[in-house]
């Protein structure tokens, strides 16, 4: 088993699925050319392994995606790289009414098998580039949402989405592709729809996705100093959301905090929290809290980018508060 980052194990990913099926293939925006794999280095080396069939594009969003849905009906396994969450705005409309659509409107006789492989998430890039997209994603029915935090996950979910028959929105976060862990040498897949839980902990749950996870990690060692065990539930899939360690987990710790990157107003934290309370409140013994960002366009200054964003100090004042709140 070896250790390395979350953006050497997407690359592995990506070889291990071309060799195994030619019809695997990879465009985007200077994938190929700039830096000799892309704005993030995913695809590098790539393109002189699979001649052909790893592809620089225009700088033209929509297309990337419109290309890929209409490859993907026609038999191939498209993964297209869009530079950031940010511009997926451009291809919405193919997103939303068209990858996500043509296997419902056509009674299932069509099947869309792509993916759409985009960072997300904050990274000293300002308000147009650091914006945090989980939860329209995750609200889109037609579509599956992946965002691993670990680089292990991020190679067995990957080679998951490439092989799903449904259109897949792959998330990764900005901050994360430097991040080291170990990722075993031997093939694995990691199930779409299946969440972990990444620490087992008996005063609180925490649940949580991406970038956050570590946050709550930190935490949870933070925490563990003052004797309180948090217990981690990293969700790893937002659509279809598998929800049943975090209620499993509640009945246990009868407390709840979610935390999340995005926005709190119409995030998906607060989605989650209902469905805690729906289904978990005769577990709980009080409230499930909410950590995510501060509601304003994210600042380029690196202060006040930090000030905007939550990270493991805030999840450790929710917990806090939290040992103090009851019904």
């Amino acid at each position: 088993m070896a250790e390395i980052t979350y953006r050497e194990a997407l690359k592995r990913a990506l070889r291990e699925e071309m060799q195994r099926d030619p019809n695997v293939v990879v465009w985007g925006e200077d994938i190929v050319h700039y830096n000799n794999g892309g704005a993030y280095g995913v695809t590098q080396g790539l393109s002189k392994e699979f001649p052909g069939r790893i592809r620089d594009t225009p700088i033209a969003e929509e297309a990337i995606v419109g290309i890929g849905v209409g490859a993907a009906m026609g038999g191939m396994r498209p993964v297209c790289e869009i530079m950031t969450v940010n511009f997926t705005l451009v291809a919405w409309d193919q997103i939303v009414n068209h990858a996500a659509k043509q296997h419902h409107m056509f009674n299932g006789q069509i099947k869309v098998p792509m993916v759409i492989r985009t960072p997300n998430g904050f990274g000293r890039t300002a308000s147009t580039h650091s914006q945090n997209f989980d939860s329209w994603f995750a609200g889109l029915p037609g579509i599956k949402v992946v965002t691993p935090a670990t680089p292990y996950d991020a190679k067995g979910l990957l080679k998951a989405a490439i092989r799903d028959d449904d259109p897949v929105v792959f998330l990764e976060h900005l901050a994360l592709y430097g991040m080291k862990g170990e990722v075993p040498d031997q093939e694995y897949v990691i199930p779409i729809g299946v969440a972990e839980t990444k620490r087992v902990g008996k005063h609180i749950t925490v649940v949580s996705w991406g970038r956050m996870v570590l946050e709550c990690l930190k935490a949870a060692t933070t925490l563990a100093a003052e004797g309180v065990e948090l217990e981690v539930v990293d969700l790893r899939t937002l659509r279809p959301i598998d929800l049943s360690l975090a209620l499993a987990s509640i009945k246990k710790t009868n407390r709840a905090i979610v935390a999340e990157e995005g926005w709190r107003s119409g995030g998906l934290g607060a989605e989650i929290a209902a469905s805690l309370t729906e289904m978990g409140f005769n577990d709980l013994d009080a409230p499930v809290a909410r950590v995510a960002a501060l509601e304003v366009p994210m600042p380029y200054a690196k202060n006040l980018e930090r000030a905007t964003l939550p990270f493991a100090e805030d999840v450790v004042a929710a917990c806090r508060a939290m040992l103090q709140k009851q019904y």
